[in-house]
């Protein structure tokens, strides 16, 4: 059996290398996981960046799903309000369709009506987060503007197009509805029927068909209103996955990552052990060469 004269260098290692483990179970212990350099475990590394990844990217989609939330429930709130206003036209409209209403009275309806106007034209520029929702994709642009020469009474400066948003990896949802569309199509066009009847009360001629106009352009609004209600149940529904898939991914992260706080502490233990163990070792030893060196 060969003794080793100098066993300073190999007990030296040995400390080295056990307070190199105990700083990283204690690192592990602090952080609550296994993987905290890529050099501790590259596979899982590799993999726990590609998890972050991914919940990077559903936190975004959670956080576009929200702002989307508040476009579309305001512009399902405010189409109720133009509907409200549209049936508070037909009332007055009714009212001054009766034989025994003077021209007086007409014309203070009338001013009425035109209140309701300048009302549903605020209403149809609403803006969210600085853009209009009902200006088609010219959502920097305002979409309605007075216009006494135009037969509607307005004039619209948006455009047809829809906006659409990626709000998953497999899941696109169209926002809002064009002005164009909702408000001034053809034959039920909102604000002509208001003009309409706004002439027709100043004149006392038409206003039966005026009020059946803003009765018509109502009842289409109220229709297409269910686009709003459709959008936010199916983004309720994402939502709702996508809190499942973060869970998900948090779960495999903890998989792929995470560590065993049982095991890493018995570890820490049994290296913190062994290190006063190796301490103690090499004390006796330096003890003994310095006996020796006396004698």
């Amino acid at each position: 059996m060969r003794v080793d004269p100098n066993p300073y260098s190999d007990l030296l290692a040995a400390v080295s290398q056990t307070q190199q483990q105990i700083n990283t179970d204690e690192q592990q212990i602090a952080s609550g996981q296994s993987v905290n350099v890529p050099s501790d475990n590259p596979a899982a590394a590799a993999e726990l960046v590609r998890y972050a990844d991914q919940s990077s990217q559903t936190d975004q989609f959670q956080r576009s799903i929200g702002s989307v939330q508040g476009e579309m429930q305001n512009a399902d709130t405010t189409l109720n309000s133009v509907i409200t206003a549209l049936q508070q036209a037909v009332s007055l409209g009714v009212e001054g369709a009766n034989g025994t209403v003077n021209s007086a009275d007409r014309a203070a309806l009338a001013t009425q009506v035109e209140d309701i106007q300048s009302q549903l034209i605020s209403l149809g520029n609403l803006a969210y987060q600085g853009n209009y929702v009902f200006g088609g994709t010219a959502t920097q642009t305002v979409p309605y503007v007075l216009d006494p020469t135009s037969p509607s009474g307005v004039t619209y400066q948006g455009n047809t197009g829809v906006n659409t948003v990626t709000l998953g990896s497999n899941f696109s949802l169209k926002t809002n509805m064009p002005g164009s569309q909702l408000f001034s199509a053809s034959g039920t066009d909102m604000f002509k029927s208001i003009q309409d009847l706004i002439n027709g009360l100043t004149s006392g001629v038409g206003i039966s068909a005026a009020v059946t106009e803003v009765g018509a352009a109502s009842s289409s609004i109220d229709t297409q209103r269910v686009f709003y209600g459709n959008g936010l149940n199916q983004l309720n529904a994402q939502q709702t996955y996508l809190s499942s898939e973060t869970t998900q991914l948090s779960q495999q992260q903890d998989i792929a990552g995470g560590a065993n706080l049982a095991v890493v502490i018995t570890n820490l233990t049994n290296s913190e052990v062994a290190l006063q163990a190796t301490l103690q070792t090499i004390g006796q030893t330096a003890h003994n060469n310095l006996f020796d060196y006396l004698k």
